[in-house]
């Protein structure tokens, strides 16, 4: 079976195609870029891992953050972590 494509549906076809492969370019750019920071970070002897923590925290609501951390101390407590 044959589909038809109307030059209509081409056109559109070929604009969405190329913005998402932009975009695609553009997301391998931005990724590229945070890796330099975080290189750059690294080599000022910060901590990448505590980096990122704190982005994702920065992120969420802070009174989600707030419920989080109570319940992470509450479970350290009773490990006797902290």
């Amino acid at each position: 079976m044959e589909h038809v494509v109307g030059d209509n549906v081409r056109e559109e076809l070929r604009s969405i195609i190329n913005r998402i492969e932009q975009l695609e370019a553009d997301k391998a750019d931005i990724t590229a870029d945070i890796r330099t920071v975080k290189k750059e970070a690294a080599r000022n002897d910060l901590d990448i891992k505590v980096i990122n923590t704190l982005i994702r925290e920065r992120r969420k609501d802070a009174d989600e953050v707030e419920e989080f951390n109570i319940v992470l101390d509450a479970y350290r407590r009773a490990l006797g972590v902290l």
